[in-house]
């Protein structure tokens, strides 16, 4: 077996709903050892998030991954006392309380590094740490509003629209991660851990592009335009003859060239305006018309066919049907099966990416609440007269 590129790191993961327990998925997918911290009678709410089959939540597989599951009351001074334990052996702790919560129970910074010098402190939080919304609730969405992608999302004749999945968490979730790394390469070079303070509103801000320079420079306001783009044409979801959606792009200019010529319009490619994505855009009834009506006309299959012989960019709709019967998924792994002690054989997404030397692996689904306390705890020292007392007062 080849060892995982994280393999030694261990990962504290107190946070909950859901960025800051994404991110620790991501490290514990390349080997971290990530022990999963739970409220004893409180377990995450994200246990009680989408499906269930048989009273086992679905989700939870795929969240929990690759994570022991432990329960602390962080709040009671024995159960605080018991985290300082773990922290002092640890690489990364990773929490979302709101801003004071930690340094209330006696686990902030200061004490955490006091019991780990080297100890990597990754904060994520709606609005971050400081300033006048510090203390307010937030979820992701209130990110995905606040960050000007609800107003960007949805038709121009229509209300904002809101994802309908955690996307704001997701974006978090690769942003946390790729801070502890960053963070942690400090420690390999300087011996001293540090805290990371992300707020959730920030990093779905940045992939939204060079809005606020355009406002900056020139007063631009984007506003919604559907499926199409500002910045090139065609560039929408067409139907196909047997009903299907296609989705087609064409943010390089000889695409744009390739798809016109396929559909039959070739003629408009010598405008003027054809030649930049930008004014291409301001023609999208025109370029779409003549796109929507070559695809309509033909079955998905051969708009497929036709799009990849004239080596266009084209692309099924799917829903989760078609990504898993898609040859291309397949071929690269993105779905796995695993076996789970309370399904059997499950299907989930794989690790995020494919290492050639040192790759990542789902080695167990999502653990039942608090199923690894006894061990970790035991790691730490605690014998077993003591973990039957915590146990007995709720600490456990």
């Amino acid at each position: 077996m080849m060892t995982a590129p994280l393999e030694g790191l261990k990962v504290l993961d107190v946070s909950t709903l859901f960025a800051g327990p994404i991110a620790a998925t991501f490290l514990g997918d390349f080997g971290a050892d990530v022990v999963k911290v739970e409220h004893p009678a409180k377990p995450d709410a994200a246990r009680g998030h989408g499906p269930s089959k048989d009273g086992v939540n679905l989700w939870w597989k795929t969240l929990g991954r690759n994570k022991r599951a432990v329960t602390l009351n962080l709040a009671d001074p024995a159960g605080a006392d018991l985290l300082l334990r773990l922290a002092a052996d640890a690489d990364v702790l990773i929490e979302n309380f709101r801003p004071g919560t930690l340094e209330r129970w006696g686990l902030g910074p200061d004490a955490l590094h006091q019991a780990n010098p080297r100890l990597v402190i990754a904060r994520v939080t709606a609005f971050g740490q400081t300033g006048p919304y510090a203390s307010r609730p937030g979820f992701g969405s209130l990110a995905e509003a606040m960050s000007g992608f609800a107003a960007l999302t949805g038709q121009p004749d229509g209300p904002p629209t809101l994802p309908p999945f955690g996307l704001a968490d997701g974006v978090a979730a690769l942003a946390a991660a790729y801070a502890v790394l960053v963070a942690l390469r400090g420690v390999d070079r300087d011996g001293a851990g540090q805290v990371i303070d992300l707020a959730i509103i920030e990093p779905i801000l940045m992939l939204l592009g060079g809005q606020i320079t355009a406002f900056d420079q020139l007063g631009i306001l984007q506003a919604r335009c559907g499926n199409r783009s500002v910045n090139n044409a065609p560039r929408n979801v067409y139907r196909t003859g047997d009903g299907d959606w296609v989705a087609v792009s064409t943010s390089s200019q000889s695409i744009a060239e390739r798809v016109m010529r396929l559909v039959g319009r070739a003629d408009l490619t010598t405008e003027p305006w054809f030649a930049s994505g930008h004014t291409r855009a301001e023609h999208a009834d025109e370029l779409d018309d003549a796109v929507a009506a070559w695809i309509g006309a033909r079955p998905t299959a051969a708009v497929i066919t036709a799009f990849e012989d004239a080596q266009a960019a084209v692309a099924p709709v799917y829903d989760v049907r078609g990504v898993l019967a898609d040859p291309q998924y397949r071929a690269i792994g993105t779905v796995l099966e695993i076996d789970d002690e309370d399904l059997g054989p499950v299907k989930m997404q794989n690790v995020l990416f494919r290492l050639s030397a040192t790759p990542g692996a789902v080695r167990w689904p999502g653990r039942r609440h608090g199923q690894d306390t006894d061990a970790v705890l035991a790691e730490a020292g605690v014998t077993r007269e003591q973990l039957d007392l915590l146990r007995q007062k709720g600490i456990v």
